[in-house]
């Protein structure tokens, strides 16, 4: 299964992912986490594009962005996430195609169309399972940035305020939109507490029911088995 985690910058997508891979873990799954744009050779030297161009007079237009997130897309789908789906793992994405819809279509205004028709070519079937957006307000969500040691903002970090209350106005609309598949929670409370919910939320809409505490015991090996017989 694939579930993508969703929200503004500073919103505590990474905490979470990382809290939800132990539980996951404990229970036998083989997890893959992936981030976009990022997560293989040629994503990461596209992030580097994306985030860390810092001279001014290098201004990218809206248009180059979502063609360069999507191209980082669709490298990790095929690379990453679809042979990992196949063999049975489970995904957990820092990011996927929403952020587009959100970040280019909405908050650059590019509107939902040629967003929705690049994605599709950059994921082809490849949809998320559940989507998680972790929501939290604009001025929590710029506190948490300026806060933040030993990394300096990348470039749409570094966004104006306007910016961010479309993004954060997006992701709610998209989750109305689309109920079955997302699951908002109030990225204002406790660690803790969000991944509870967030964890309460999975159990219902992907395990089907609740998880067994403990891991099944392991089969016996050839030669156990062997002895038994005698």
């Amino acid at each position: 299964m694939l579930i993508s985690f969703e929200g503004s910058e500073g919103s505590g997508k990474t905490t979470q992912i990382a809290r939800l891979v132990k539980r996951l873990e404990k229970l036998g799954h083989e997890i893959v986490t992936t981030r976009e744009p990022g997560g293989t050779k040629i994503g990461e030297q596209v992030r580097d594009i994306l985030l860390h161009t810092t001279n001014s007079s290098d201004k990218m237009f809206a248009e180059t962005e979502l063609l360069l997130f999507a191209a980082a897309r669709a490298q990790i789908v095929r690379e990453v996430i679809a042979p990992a789906l196949l063999r049975g793992a489970v995904v957990l994405s820092d990011r996927y195609l929403d952020s587009s819809t959100v970040y280019q279509g909405i908050a650059r205004n590019l509107g939902s169309d040629p967003v929705n028709e690049i994605n599709r070519f950059a994921i082809g079937t490849v949809m998320p399972d559940v989507t998680v957006v972790i929501d939290v307000p604009t001025k929590v969500s710029i506190e948490r940035i300026s806060k933040r040691k030993g990394t300096k903002p990348d470039r749409i970090e570094r966004e104006n305020i306007d910016f961010y209350e479309k993004v954060r106005a997006g992701y709610l609309v998209l989750a109305k939109g689309m109920p079955g598949r997302f699951v908002v929670v109030n990225g204002t409370k406790s660690a803790a507490a969000i991944e509870k919910e967030i964890w309460s939320a999975l159990l219902k809409r992907v395990f089907k029911k609740k998880a067994p505490k403990t891991l099944p015991m392991k089969k016996a090996s050839a030669k156990k088995k062997a002895a038994n017989k005698k």
